[in-house]
């Protein structure tokens, strides 16, 4: 007999479940409504690919029944970086991120991903997200709240960049979705199930972002530093406004 508890919840759209068994070992149970952006069905097959390259959780069971999808993961050891005792310590904690998504982006093979996310598809698919009115006018962070929705996607195709530096992306990179063990080795990467080729600054844009987002303003520089780039100020507003729309 399995023990449960809630890990997170969104309601109405997804929830996640802790799941123990009589010996103790952990699992993950992802369920998500059917249609609801990305599923766990798009997550398992990113798992299932990207596991000979990096530490993301072993699938163990996926499926649907038209009505939610799951995704069932083996646990993988650490605590995420918005748990772990380092985030009071963000001049130790924000480079590691950083240099753990260098290592990432170095790890997984370009040419052998079958997941595209470079700028064609990503357009693509913001358009497709505005003709379905799943994109709101309500849903984006404050700095672009000021644009309508046919305003922010005009203005997110004025912005587009004429070249990408293309790596396999994570697609959500931000502090809960790695994970660390107590002397603050990343141990795993979760919630991948937007990982794909891309320009590197899908990751780098996000990852830096949320540094705002958990440990407050100041940081994003250092992130940028410790990754080993320069702020591209067209790119981060151009990827910042694309996470806004896609996802």
């Amino acid at each position: 007999m399995c023990e449960w508890s809630v890990a997170w919840k969104w309601p109405d759209q997804a929830t996640t479940w802790r799941l123990v068994d009589p010996g103790g070992a952990v699992v993950f149970l992802k369920v998500v409504v059917s249609g609801h952006y990305p599923t766990p069905l798009d997550e398992a097959a990113r798992m299932r690919w990207a596991r000979p390259y990096l530490p993301v959780p072993e699938v163990i069971d996926a499926g649907s029944d038209g009505t939610v999808d799951w995704v069932v993961t083996a646990a993988l050891d650490g605590l995420d970086a918005t748990r772990h005792p380092l985030k009071a310590d963000p001049a130790r904690l924000v480079p590691i991120l950083a240099r753990a998504l260098a290592a990432f982006h170095a790890a997984a093979p370009v040419a052998e991903c079958p997941f595209d996310f470079r700028v064609p598809a990503a357009l693509a698919h913001v358009r497709e997200r505005v003709r379905t009115g799943i994109v709101k006018a309500g849903d984006r962070h404050p700095e672009h709240a000021h644009l309508g929705i046919d305003a922010a996607v005009a203005e997110l195709e004025r912005l587009t960049p004429e070249s990408e530096h293309l790596v396999v992306c994570h697609g959500d990179y931000c502090f809960p979705n790695v994970l660390l063990d107590r002397h603050g080795a990343v141990t795993g990467y979760v919630d991948i199930g937007e990982l794909a080729v891309a320009d590197r600054w899908w990751d780098v844009t996000l990852g830096a972002w949320s540094t705002t987002w958990n440990v407050g303003p100041g940081w994003e520089d250092v992130f940028y530093e410790a990754y080993g780039v320069e702020p591209d100020e067209p790119r981060i507003r151009f990827y910042r406004l694309l996470y806004d729309l896609a996802s």
